[in-house]
C-alpha cells in the first residue's frame, strides 16, 4: 500500500512511456496532417481534455477502490442541464460554476446509496442508473437542445490568472487537493486498502461504508465540475452529452496505471492518459477517420492495456509472494 501511495504523482516506467507515446503520436500526426501542429489545434485538444481530466480524476478514485461508475457521462449531462438553467436564470457565473459540482455530488450520493448501502454490484447498479438518468435528460430537455447559453461562465474560466487561464488553475487545484487527501490523510490508505481487499479492510477497522460513500460523492462532484466546464466550452447541452465519457475515462485511467482490480492508482498517469487519448482521437480525425470510429479506437486501446496489465499484475503478485518467503 505504501508503494501505491508514493506513486500518486511519481514518474515511473508507465508515466515515461505515456509521455513518450504522446510525443511520438504528436510527431506522426504532425507529419500526416498539416493542421495538427498548429496553435488552434493545440487549443482544441486542451479544450476537449478539460472535462475528461476531471471525470478521469473521479474515476481514478473509484477504480482504486475496486469499484466503477459507467453512468458518469449521463450524470455529467444532468449536471450540465442544472448549470445551463442557472445561467439562463441570470445566476452569477461564479455561482453557476459551483452548481455543477453540487448537482454532481447529489447524484454521486444517490449512486453511492444504491451501490454501497443497497449492496448492488457497481457495474449493475450504475448501468441501471444510466438508463434512469438518460430518461431524466430526455424528460427535461424534451428532445430539444439547450443552446445559445450566456457567455458569462465561458469568460470566467478563460480569465487569465498569473498568466494561466482560470480553467487550468481549477483543474490543477482539483488534482492537488486529491493528492493531499490521498497522501496526507487517512483517506488514501483506507481507499487503497478497500481496493486491495474490502473485507480485510473492514476487519482492520477501516470505515468502509463511509469511505465508499464519500468516494462516490467526490467522483460525482468532479464529474459535475466537468459539466460546468462543458457548458463553458460549448455553451449548449445536447441530448447525446457524455455518451462516450465513461469509456474514455476508464481507458485514460487504466492507461495511466490505475489498476482495474483496485488497490493502485497514479494521478500523473491519469493526466497523461487523458492527454494521449485526446491526441490520438484528434489526430485520427484530422487524418480523415470518422468520429464514429473513435469509440472503436478507445475500446481497442483499453482491451490492449488490460490484456497486458493482467499478466504483469499476476507476475508482480507471484514475485511478492516469492520474496516474502
Amino acid at each position: 500500500m505504501r508503494q501505491s501511495i508514493t506513486r500518486l504523482f511519481a514518474i515511473g516506467g508507465r508515466e515515461w512511456a505515456l509521455l513518450f507515446a504522446a510525443i511520438l503520436a504528436s510527431i506522426v500526426f504532425s507529419v500526416a496532417s498539416p493542421f495538427f501542429a498548429t496553435a488552434g489545434n493545440a487549443e482544441t485538444i486542451a479544450r476537449n481534455s478539460t472535462e475528461l481530466m476531471l471525470a478521469g480524476l473521479g474515476m481514478t478514485l473509484l477504480l482504486a477502490m475496486g469499484s466503477i461508475d459507467v453512468s458518469i457521462g449521463i450524470l455529467m449531462g444532468l449536471a450540465a442541464i442544472a448549470v445551463a438553467h442557472a445561467l439562463l436564470a441570470s445566476v452569477a457565473p461564479a455561482l453557476a460554476l459551483l452548481v455543477g459540482p453540487a448537482a454532481g455530488a447529489c447524484l454521486g450520493l444517490l449512486t453511492g446509496i444504491v451501490i454501497v448501502l443497497g449492496r448492488v454490484p457497481a457495474i449493475v447498479g450504475t448501468l441501471g442508473l444510466l438508463g434512469i438518468y438518460r430518461m431524466g435528460i430526455f424528460a427535461i430537455l424534451g428532445g430539444q437542445w439547450l443552446s445559445g447559453l450566456p457567455v458569462g461562465l465561458t469568460e470566467l474560466l478563460s480569465t487569465a490568472v498569473f498568466g494561466l487561464p482560470l480553467s487550468v488553475i481549477v483543474i490543477a487545484l482539483a488534482y492537488f487537493v486529491i493528492w493531499v487527501a490521498l497522501r496526507r490523510t487517512p483517506y488514501g490508505p483506507h481507499l487503497l486498502s478497500i481496493g486491495n481487499a474490502e473485507e480485510k479492510a473492514r476487519l482492520s477497522g477501516v470505515p468502509v461504508t463511509r469511505v465508499m460513500l464519500f468516494t462516490f460523492v467526490i467522483s460525482g462532484a468532479l464529474t459535475g465540475l466537468a459539466a460546468s466546464f462543458y457548458v463553458a466550452n460549448y455553451r449548449n447541452v445536447e441530448m447525446a452529452i457524455g455518451s462516450t465519457l465513461a469509456l474514455d475515462a476508464i481507458a485514460a485511467v487504466v492507461l495511466g496505471g490505475t489498476s482495474i482490480m483496485g488497490g493502485r492508482c497514479s494521478l500523473l498517469g491519469t493526466a497523461l492518459g487523458v492527454i494521449l487519448l485526446r491526441i490520438l482521437q484528434n489526430g485520427l480525425l484530422l487524418m480523415g477517420v470518422p468520429s464514429l470510429w473513435q469509440p472503436v479506437v478507445t475500446g481497442a486501446l483499453l482491451i490492449g492495456v488490460l490484456a497486458l496489465d493482467m499478466p504483469l499484475s499476476r507476475l508482480g503478485e507471484l514475485k511478492m509472494k516469492w520474496m516474502s518467503r
